[in-house]
């Protein structure tokens, strides 16, 4: 593009999910039923713990005959399925350590590279919007010149480790790991913290399988909700049931979307079952996922022939604004607020609860497209391009880019309302630029944030994000055609009067006749007279 400009890429429909996971509570267990479920997750989780560290140890050298080894190994002590289901779990933990190793090794990388270009530059150098300008004194280039020795020291081990294969896991979770030197700031006890640690280092997790009773041979949950698990070897006298079985007391019912998996279980299609405690609460649960093929996505076209919706996402809202199918905003903006702080959990309820209204507002609507930006902030959060600017690297550290754009779509894929993502290059600046201030009135207040939703609604639709010229102020009579409509070439009336012709306009139908000529004027002057008026050539005398 020109100026400067970066291309930009075209928009597309987002694929919807390709899983689904739905959770409920076991409720009326015995105590019988919650020392079994301990005892097996303790069992399973001290196997899963040893093949982990097993898998960790051949690294890059691992294969298909390395992992039937350890497969054969688990066997014995407990069975055929709870073996394939740890190792499986076991590849996929190590193959997620592997994935985080490489996104470190990049941003090392990347906070190094820019140490390096910030430390040639001379000192007070002023930056651009694309790239920053050297340090302002001699005692911060000192400072990242330290630094800048520090990250090439790490670098150089990381990157050791990635060639070696080596990966860090812990099974639990670092943080949790963590927490236990910081029991007085968690407001833990030494035993509440242990009864997690133990809790979350169980594993009471079972892939499904097709063809088999209920979709899974080792977790059954029948139709009517009664749940059962195939015990391991060495606890098999603790089955209370044939076959080494035991079932739980009590029964389950999925609130959500529970005819979707009566559906499946009544088929013997797969189902992947996980039982976990939440000490905290006291409480079991269980989830129960399957895959499911990607619905097709809708052409672009059909998607926005009743409009669309553009959203921008902030820090603590999402600014939406409805767009018809010429590109212009319709009624009043909206803006669904949401607080990401506190936990993890009450952070995702603020997220579903503000796509939850926006879902809403788009059928009330009839709209079936919502537009979002396609954000990607892993080169911004760096803490060596904006290490000056802590509140905008808060900022964009804290935006759900990936979670809010992952549940947007699943949400959406049951409405049937398609999520377009576009480009987000220049939204904002341009938003604000060309629409901010002639939407803005006495009675609205416009934002850059609003702005930017057009700006975005528009880019979804292929439309230029810049308005229209505003013609001359004596051009926008009627006489000449209200030209500042944004509409489409082909829409009838598109350069037509506001108002109907007629004296108050001035103006006059085209096809209408001239009547001019053959009007009595009002005034004297030009009134005219039946009697034509003849000259003669000669004066009369006597």
């Amino acid at each position: 593009m020109d100026g400067g400009l970066r291309e930009l890429a075209a928009p597309f429909v987002a694929p919807g999910p390709s899983g689904v996971a739905i959770r409920t509570r076991l409720k009326r267990l015995t105590a019988a039923d919650e020392e079994v479920l301990r005892r097996v997750g303790a069992h399973l989780g001290a196997l899963a713990s040893g093949d982990l560290k097993a898998r960790c140890h051949d690294g890059l050298g691992h294969d298909a005959k390395a992992w039937a080894v350890r497969k054969r190994e688990l066997t014995p002590l407990s069975s055929a399925r709870w073996a394939g289901a740890i190792t499986k779990a076991t590849h996929e933990q190590w193959a997620l350590a592997r994935r985080g190793a490489l996104a470190h090794l990049q941003s090392l990388q990347a906070g190094v590279r820019m140490l390096r270009h910030r430390l040639a530059l001379p000192l007070g150098q002023k930056g651009s919007k694309r790239a920053p300008g050297g340090y302002r004194s001699r005692r911060e280039w000192h400072a990242k010149a330290r630094r800048l020795r520090v990250l090439e020291d790490r670098l150089a081990r990381e990157r050791t480790a990635w060639q070696a294969g080596t990966v860090h896991v812990v099974r639990g979770g670092k943080r949790l790991a963590r927490m236990r030197h910081q029991l007085p700031a968690a407001r833990l006890t030494q035993a509440q913290w242990r009864a997690r640690w133990e809790a979350a280092r169980w594993f009471l997790r079972a892939d499904g399988e097709s063809g088999k009773r209920y979709g899974n041979e080792t977790i059954h949950i029948s139709p009517d909700g009664e749940v059962s698990l195939k015990l391991p070897v060495p606890l098999s006298n603790l089955a209370n049931a044939p076959h080494g079985r035991y079932v739980l007391t009590g029964r389950i019912r999925f609130a959500h979307r529970g005819p979707e998996w009566a559906d499946r279980v009544a088929v013997n299609r797969a189902i992947a079952y996980r039982i976990h405690h939440d000490t905290a609460r006291g409480r079991w649960y269980v989830t129960a996922s399957w895959q499911k093929p990607v619905s097709q996505t809708v052409p672009l076209a059909a998607a926005l022939a009743g409009g669309v919706i553009g959203v921008d996402m902030n820090a603590d809202h999402l600014a939406a604004w409805r767009l018809d199918v010429h590109g212009n905003p319709t009624g009043s903006p909206r803006r669904f607020c949401y607080d990401l702080s506190g936990t993890t959990q009450h952070r995702d309820a603020q997220l579903r609860h503000a796509l939850t209204r926006l879902l809403n507002w788009a059928r009330a609507c009839n709209v079936r497209a919502i537009a979002v930006e396609d954000l990607d902030f892993t080169a911004e959060k760096t803490r060596e391009k904006h290490g000056g600017r802590r509140r905008f690297r808060r900022l964009v550290s804290g935006l759900p880019t990936g979670r809010l754009r992952a549940r947007l779509t699943s949400m959406a894929d049951q409405t049937g309302i398609a999520v377009v993502a576009v480009d987000p290059a220049y939204t904002s600046k341009w938003g604000a630029q060309h629409w901010q201030k002639p939407l803005t009135s006495k009675n609205r207040k416009i934002t850059r944030h609003d702005a930017a939703s057009i700006a975005i609604g528009r880019r979804a639709q292929g439309y230029p994000l810049r308005r229209r010229t505003t013609p001359p102020r004596a051009h926008r009579s009627d006489v000449h055609g209200h030209r500042i409509v944004q509409a489409g070439g082909d829409a009838p009336g598109r350069e037509g009067p506001r108002r109907l012709p007629g004296p108050r306009t001035r103006s006059v139908p085209p096809d209408a006749e001239r009547t001019r000529a053959t009007r009595t004027p009002t005034t004297v002057r030009d009134v005219r007279g039946e009697q034509e008026w003849v000259q003669n050539p000669l004066l009369l005398t006597d």
